[in-house]
């Protein structure tokens, strides 16, 4: 099968390729030069000349709070291109399966959040990927939309490798406690994606590990299970803060759990706790700055 994966270098479109390799899949995986999705009026036209069978969309603009300042930027390629890469798998007769958030909500509820649930987001960034959301519906009804939340991996920028440096370092971690939510390591994520094409799904599905937790109870797990992993932790504790002593541009979801009942019933997928992934995750990254 020929699978176009965007955003591959990212932190879950890393994974995807890696396991579409693995599964013998022919996978492309082009750069921006090859690829600019902050040029939607060329994506729909390079990706025909591409011809896939899937079209796997991890790419996404998240900066979370500069979208605020760059709604255009967000919505380019958030909605603009993410609508693009769906009339294009139309025309190519292909499948799509599109990377969403929990940011499409607005945290007010005290139970996780299910695919029929209302979106309400809360700023730019959210609204920018709900919109792609439904561009995509639009132009594929049959698209695989895929949410998750609070991502993390051994690659790139993320909440995981931001406190193990600053708490290799020595640094004190103040860290926002009231804000609940489930860490996801992209590698699960990944294996989610695996699935739901192999089952030929179509729809909407929530993704995330099992379990939710705080940013603050987070970061405490993150060192204790980096000191197991032997990392030098220098930081011993997490100092909890609330989200107004900690102001953003961009407001988030005081509660970001999403339900993965339906995943789990039609795929009969095993989703991880968070903490064990967590303890996966820094046992792999420990191994690859090491080695």
């Amino acid at each position: 099968m020929r699978v176009l994966v965007t955003g591959a270098t990212g932190q879950v479109g890393s994974e995807v390729v890696t396991a579409m390799h693995r599964l013998g899949h022919d996978v492309i995986a082009p750069d921006r030069s090859g690829l600019d999705l902050m040029q939607p009026s060329q994506v729909e036209h390079r990706v025909t000349l591409l011809v896939p069978d899937w079209i796997i969309n991890c790419a996404a603009y998240t900066q979370v709070d500069r979208a605020e300042s760059e709604p255009e930027q967000a919505n380019t390629v958030n909605r603009d291109s993410a609508a693009a890469l769906a009339r294009a798998a139309a025309t190519c007769n292909a499948r799509l399966l599109h990377v969403s958030t929990d940011f499409v909500f607005d945290g007010s509820q005290s139970r996780p959040y299910r695919e029929d649930d209302t979106p309400n987001p809360l700023g730019v960034y959210g609204r920018s990927k709900l919109e792609g959301e439904q561009a995509v519906r639009d132009a594929l009804p049959d698209a695989v939309i895929l949410r998750t939340a609070w991502v993390y991996g051994v690659h790139g920028h993320n909440f995981v490798r931001t406190m193990l440096r600053l708490a290799c370092e020595g640094r004190p971690l103040r860290v926002v406690d009231d804000q609940t939510g489930s860490p996801t390591w992209a590698h699960d994520i990944a294996g989610a994606i695996t699935a739901l094409l192999q089952a030929g799904a179509a729809g909407l599905f929530h993704y995330t590990s099992a379990g939710s937790v705080s940013w603050c109870d987070f970061a405490g797990a993150i060192l204790s299970e980096a000191a197991q992993a032997g990392f030098d932790i220098r930081t011993q504790t997490v100092e909890p803060i609330t989200t107004a002593d900690y102001p953003t541009p961009a407001r988030r979801p005081a509660y970001s759990v999403l339900d993965t009942g339906k995943i789990q019933a039609e795929l009969g997928l095993s989703i991880p706790a968070w903490r064990d992934s967590l303890v996966t995750m820094l046992g792999e990254l420990y191994r690859c700055e090491t080695s």
